[in-house]
């Protein structure tokens, strides 16, 4: 027990340092730290209460460990059920008012202060009235997982991680409502030593779909914060960079004009042709270390209204002459006004549609699609090139890597860039590819954050070139 008490509270810490405002993590990080407790209250009275009493006796530390074991053995009886119902709640939203949110809590700690109330206190033997308890106990475990399993994860290929969360949760969290609160309640008791076992894969669960598909956010968590720490180094580095070679190329271009001046003066054309050769790589050596300057730059966003769907036709339309066989579809369920940059936004979708269009080299179909989900909108950028393995998907968020074969005349920095743009807008860029079937790639906007309206569809959207409005 002393594994599950550690692992489960590691976990519970682990969750709410992701993200302390999300209430999903934080009423999973409850569920994970009173699951804990139990483990602890097993631990203090096999482990640490006999061994005071027999090396060290003392009444009184005997007395305050065994009032902090009656207290985690109710606070997982009676917290467990009830903050699972929570995250379950937290983790399928409705559309209820957070008055009448906060009322729903309230009726639900009921059965919770009646049962405190009104049977036998704490003992070790039964340590609640098992008979009583599950009356309400099992219905908020059985509502809560009614609640999470009819969580529709759109868009679809997103769903990797609802499922991993359905593996992690569920069956720890109902093995316990069977051990320890449904067969003690027949009299069959202390059958919570054998949740060590299923807690122990739920662990593995976890781990596994940390570094794979991501769990609660985690994953993207981590990638967030190495991705936003390499992009703070490449700006540094690059406006050092891009300020030293500036100056040197302005002496450079100085010393070769007054070079050229006298190579006119005494007419010797071979110096005049090595000067100009000279002078051209300036300008090329400039010219790339301000493009690379120029993407890695701080962005300083400039909010305004814009129709979505008609910066994304705007951003469509340069590409059409390049298309060739490739065919473009997009599909638009409701148009929308969203507070964005159209300039970084416009360039950071422009990156990936050319992205897309270079990898099918001519032949394909290119899928642009704008979906609602309850709190975001998702645009889609979705290509049937040749894809990328987990390695290379991996990377290609991180600056100066290119699966391009063109590889001088790509920095590596679009990706990045779109990155960079989406969470100065307090969104995120996911990104799903597979060999041989194509990538995919998510523009995820909160509603909250851009501010999101609705607007009808004009009449006058009409598809161009090969491009269906669905």
């Amino acid at each position: 027990m002393l594994f599950v008490w550690i692992a489960l509270w590691a976990v519970a810490l682990i969750l709410w340092l992701a993200d302390p405002r999300s209430p999903v993590n934080r009423w999973l990080s409850a569920v994970a730290v009173f699951g804990g407790a139990g483990a602890l209250a097993e631990t203090l009275d096999n482990v640490f209460i006999p061994y005071i009493h027999a090396n060290h006796p003392h009444q009184k530390v005997e007395d305050a460990l065994y009032f902090l074991q009656a207290g985690s053995s109710l606070g997982t009886y009676y917290g467990l059920p009830y903050s699972y119902l929570l995250f379950a709640r937290a983790y399928h939203p409705n559309n209820l008012s957070r008055n009448v949110q906060r009322a729903l809590d309230l009726i639900l700690l009921l059965p919770i202060v009646l049962c405190v109330i009104f049977t036998p206190p704490y003992n070790t033997y039964e340590p609640v009235s098992h008979s009583i308890i599950v009356w309400w106990a099992v219905p908020y475990f059985l509502i809560g997982t009614y609640i999470v399993l009819s969580k529709k994860s759109r868009p679809i290929s997103l769903a990797h991680s609802h499922w991993m969360i359905c593996l992690a949760v569920l069956p720890p969290v109902l093995f316990a409502m069977i051990m320890s609160y449904v067969l003690p309640s027949f009299g069959i008791l202390k059958m919570w030593r054998f949740n060590t076992w299923i807690v122990a894969i739920a662990i593995a669960v976890f781990l596994i779909g940390l570094f794979t598909y991501g769990f609660m956010g985690l994953r993207i968590f981590i990638d967030r914060r190495r991705l936003d720490s390499t992009l703070r180094a490449v700006t540094s580095g690059t406006a050092i960079l891009h300020h030293a070679i500036k100056n040197d190329v302005g002496k450079m271009r100085l010393f070769t004009e007054k070079m050229k001046a006298y190579a006119e003066t005494t007419n010797q054309p071979e110096l005049l042709e090595d000067i100009r050769v000279v002078q051209n790589a300036s300008h090329h050596i400039q010219d790339m270390i301000s493009r690379v300057h120029r993407r890695t730059e701080d962005l300083e966003i400039q909010p305004r209204e814009v129709e979505l769907i008609a910066l994304i036709r705007e951003t469509i339309k340069p590409h059409e002459p390049s298309l060739g066989n490739i065919k473009l579809s997009l599909t638009v369920a409701d148009n929308w006004r969203c507070m964005v940059d159209p300039a970084q936004v416009g360039e950071a979708l422009n990156n990936l549609i050319s992205n897309a269009i270079d990898a099918m080299n001519g032949v394909g179909h290119l899928f642009i699609a704008v979906r609602e989900g309850k709190k975001e909108l998702t645009v889609e950028v979705r290509d049937t090139g040749p894809g990328m393995d987990k390695a290379q998907a991996a990377k290609v968020l991180e600056p100066f890597y290119t699966t391009k074969s063109n590889k001088e005349a790509n920095f590596g920095l679009g990706l990045p860039y779109a990155y960079y743009v989406m969470r100065k807008h307090g969104g995120s860029l996911l990104i799903r590819s597979r060999p041989g079937v194509g990538t995919r790639i998510y523009l995820i906007f909160p509603k909250k954050s851009v501010g999101a309206v609705k607007l009808l569809m004009p009449d006058s959207a009409v598809a161009e070139r090969g491009v269906n409005l669905e």
